[in-house]
């Protein structure tokens, strides 16, 4: 190196100290403002049950308000997912979301549409909520159980209808699974999530729907709806006397509904890590614990390097069972 490129090099180290030392002060005080906690969906469903509690303790740990943006459309949460997708990576936005994430750029490669995101822009922070789904009727619906329920759709195919958070989204491929295995044919009617296919089954506009225990609880209790099976393993503490649909023969349909935080993978690697512990002190919050169990969807709390492999796990089984659904309305 020569005179003049020594002293050029000594001149620009300045600038570049100061620089690194500018983005280390913002990274270490972060949050400065507000956070926006992006949920795909409308009120009412599983993504903003996790995401209400969790964003009012994230406020008293972090000290900024944690503002829910309930961002519905495009079917299933892709709206939503994609903005949270293309934000800066600054930990400002987050999103809570479902297990719908990996689900839908298959399902747009399937249409051959373009495709929204992709799973690889984001990083997980941690898993809120793991459910198996449940299948529900309303109370008024003529079927006791589930061979009552299969044996009328066996009769008029394609004429019960059943309400869904949209196109391949949790609640959608959950009864299309349900549906290949038992050979019927049911009416698929998309809403903009769970909450206004719940509004829908009550008003019998649709006249089944799966979901997650935490949305349906309380519907339940009041008699306003009957649940035939569940999706899990297990049976589940919330609903102890509802078989699942292994037990009632169905041994390959099996879905969970998890809600979980992400944030961008581009986030600097101190806001994950202070993201991280304070996701760790929110779930053990007594408000967010006391909120989750009352609505029978108790805590299924993950850090961020357990949450990845299971996310990769759920979402290579979701993506065969999309590939083997294949294009339905």
């Amino acid at each position: 190196m020569n005179r003049r490129e020594l002293l050029k090099a000594a001149a620009a180290l300045p600038l570049a100290q100061a620089a690194f030392s500018h983005a280390a002060f913002a990274q270490a005080a972060w949050p400065s403002r507000n956070i926006t906690m992006i949920v795909p969906f409308p009120a009412g469903g599983q993504a903003d049950l996790a995401a209400r509690p969790v964003a009012l303790a994230l406020e008293k740990i972090l000290g900024k308000p944690v503002i829910v943006d309930n961002r519905a459309g495009g079917g299933g949460g892709s709206v939503g997912n994609a903005a949270a997708a293309r934000a800066e990576p600054d930990g400002y936005t987050l999103l809570m979301t479902l297990s719908s994430l990996a689900v839908l750029p298959e399902a747009d490669r399937l249409f051959d549409r373009p495709v929204a995101y992709e799973v690889s822009q984001f990083a997980p922070v941690a898993r809120v909520l793991a459910d198996p789904t449940l299948l529900a009727v309303p109370a008024s619906a003529p079927w006791k159980t589930l061979q009552d329920f299969v044996d009328d759709a066996r009769k008029r195919p394609g004429q019960i209808p059943y309400g869904s958070s949209g196109p391949y989204g949790t609640l959608h491929v959950a009864m299309e699974m349900f549906a290949a295995s038992a050979g019927i044919k049911l009416l698929h009617v998309p809403f903009r999530g769970a909450g206004p296919a719940l509004t829908a089954l009550l008003g019998g506009t649709v006249q089944a729907m799966a979901s997650a225990p935490g949305t349906l609880k309380q519907q339940v209790d009041d008699g306003k709806m009957r649940v035939l099976a569940n999706w899990g393993a297990e049976r589940i503490p919330s609903f102890p006397n509802l078989p699942t649909f292994r037990e009632l023969g169905y041994k390959d349909v099996e879905f969970y509904i998890w809600a979980g935080l992400f944030t961008q993978s581009a986030l600097p690697a101190p806001i994950m890590t202070r993201l991280r512990e304070a996701m760790a002190q929110a779930v053990k919050s007594p408000e967010v614990i006391k909120t989750f169990e009352t609505a029978g969807s108790p805590v299924a709390y993950m850090d961020a390097p357990e949450f990845a492999k299971f996310v990769a796990a759920d979402s290579a089984r979701l993506i065969a069972a999309v590939k083997k659904i294949g294009k339905v309305g």
